[in-house]
């Protein structure tokens, strides 16, 4: 395959998101640079959130049922074209252990792919849990694409590389019908690890139960008395086995618990945070207990750790602040600080094109 030899100069990059959930990708993409005119998602609950602080319309509408007329109405007639999409990872995640390919959104990946052939972007990159590589839909996916003619790499990057203050590794695909692409070391771009210190560490303090009078979404769910006593007896980066014996959960004293120690347990504030679920914002659930404070992180904090700036919506400011709704939002979302890695790197290879060159100094590769 040939570099791309037309002249982008000037020309902005549109793009779709698929499965745009929040806008965490969205935001990222946006500010790299790329245009992002339409996001797509079939839950009601993202569209506040995503037209709320990204400047793109949002479809309600499943991917198995979009039409590559649907997109090309948003991509217009001018710039060069990206189609991104994250599709649901919980079924290839490592923490549902009960998915397999009779999950619908299993194949969620397949109508990707479909669309790709039918609207045959300039550029598309997708993003998911490590898993998904060993996943036959996974590499059926690669295959079409370089039967279509598109360049492609493929990697597992480690986001706390790239400044996201919080341990998650993501594989990350990007393709190209210009030339040859890669995704941007972080050296490149200037990006180091950050601790939970540096991202959250100057959050107004709070009680678990608490809000904040300043920022709704700076609460911190509450905690039953025998909790409290748990998160008190944390240390961070400890577990629920440096308890005394009456504090420690009945299903952890059986043989298959014994192998959970994660839950229950507090950040560290010189380490990057755990990955960020759609459950952090209860102690129980993981790592999420405050390093210091006598509480579970904030929904705030959560967000803040997954990229999102201070003053993100997620809910109207007339509708109540519902935990596990905004908790689903923010630890389903792509991280923006990959996000923007992401947008860069598209950046880069359309800026490397403009000099004629691309990225063909990196060639071609894949994690295999």
């Amino acid at each position: 395959m040939q570099a791309w030899k037309g002249n982008p100069r000037k020309r902005r990059i549109r793009a779709v998101d698929l499965f745009c959930g929040a806008g965490g990708l969205t935001y990222g993409l946006a500010k790299a640079g790329v245009d992002v005119k339409l996001g797509v998602d079939i839950d009601p609950a993202c569209e506040f959130p995503y037209t709320a602080n990204n400047g793109a319309l949002f479809l309600l509408k499943s991917v198995e049922d979009l039409q590559a007329r649907d997109l090309q109405k948003a991509f217009g007639r001018s710039g060069l074209r990206l189609l991104a999409g994250c599709p649901p990872c919980q079924t290839f995640s490592t923490y549902n252990q009960k998915a397999a390919s009779t999950d619908k959104r299993w194949w969620l990946l397949r109508h990707f792919s479909r669309l790709v052939q039918e609207a045959a972007p300039d550029l598309v990159t997708t993003e998911n849990v490590r898993r998904l590589q060993d996943q036959d839909v996974f590499n059926e996916f690669v295959a079409t694409l370089k039967a279509s003619q598109y360049h492609v790499t493929y990697d597992v990057v480690n986001c706390e590389d790239y400044g996201v203050p919080q341990h998650r590794h993501r594989l990350v695909l990007l393709a190209s019908k210009l030339g040859p692409i890669r995704l941007l070391a972080p050296s490149e771009i200037g990006r180091s690890r950050r601790t939970v210190k540096e991202a959250i560490g100057d959050m107004p303090s709070l009680e678990a139960g608490s809000v904040d009078s300043a920022d709704p979404l700076h609460q911190a769910s509450t905690l039953s008395p025998t909790n409290r006593l748990r998160i008190a007896a944390s240390r961070p980066g400890g577990t629920w086995r440096d308890w005394e014996e009456n504090l420690i959960a009945d299903c952890h004293k059986r043989t298959t618990g014994k192998t959970y120690p994660s839950v229950y347990g507090r950040m560290c504030w010189e380490e990057p945070a755990p990955t960020i679920t759609t459950e952090f914002f209860a102690f129980g659930s993981g790592r999420f207990g405050h390093p210091q404070q006598q509480r579970a992180i904030s929904l705030r904090e959560g967000a803040i750790l997954q990229g999102f700036p201070e003053g993100y919506k997620f809910s109207p400011p007339e509708e109540p602040i519902y935990k596990k709704k905004v908790g689903r939002l923010i630890g389903n979302a792509v991280p923006v600080g990959l996000s923007e890695v992401i947008g860069l790197s598209i950046m880069s290879h359309i800026a490397g094109l403009r000099m004629g060159k691309g990225n063909a100094d990196a060639g071609e590769r894949s994690c295999g």
